[in-house]
């Protein structure tokens, strides 16, 4: 029941429908910086570490071929030492991206999640300072606590018999309380 609640679908709150959810194209615009950096080395790289790799990497290639495939490789490298500069020039660069890219998430995700995670830090000393009676979770107003869905089982007389089910998120590590079959 709590696979199939947390998997496949919740109840979703009347009052919230209308308003703006721009979950896809969040992901749309994450999926496509992530992949400009990846797309440039791709085109930049044309399969070259695997040319001079040769099936190193491969198990089944014995110690005489691989000790002449290394001696190659490390010639190659002795007699062309600046000649690549441009190539490291642009794999340098395709990691910069990746960098910035990375960083740039972090923020974007946290105004995406209304600024939430920037001071979550103070918050939580906050929190943790707090009677732990009369405190409340900071990221109660991000993550929700409680989902409920139906789930739709075979009866005995073979008929499909709804029920509901009421799953609580943990509260931490060691404790998960759920009530089911409401």
């Amino acid at each position: 029941m709590d696979t199939y609640c947390w998997i496949h679908s919740t109840y979703t709150i009347p009052s919230k429908l209308g308003e703006k959810i721009g979950v896809c194209f969040v992901l749309f615009f994450q999926a496509m910086l992530f992949y400009v950096p990846r797309y440039l080395w791709k085109t930049w790289e044309g399969g070259r570490m695997k040319m001079l790799v040769m099936d190193l990497n491969c198990p089944i290639v014995d110690e005489d071929n691989k000790c002449g495939r290394k001696k190659l490789i490390l010639d190659y490298f002795i007699s062309n030492i600046k000649n690549h500069n441009f190539y490291a020039f642009r794999f340098f660069f395709c990691e910069v991206l990746n960098f910035i890219n990375v960083v740039g998430q972090i923020f974007f995700m946290d105004m995406f999640l209304g600024y939430e995670f920037t001071t979550y830090g103070s918050q939580v000393l906050a929190f943790t300072e707090k009677d732990p009676l009369n405190r409340e979770d900071p990221m109660a107003k991000v993550f929700p606590k409680v989902t409920k869905c139906t789930f739709n089982k075979y009866g005995p007389g073979g008929n499909i018999i709804p029920y509901d089910g009421l799953c609580v998120l943990p509260l931490n590590v060691n404790s998960n309380y759920k009530i089911q079959g409401l």
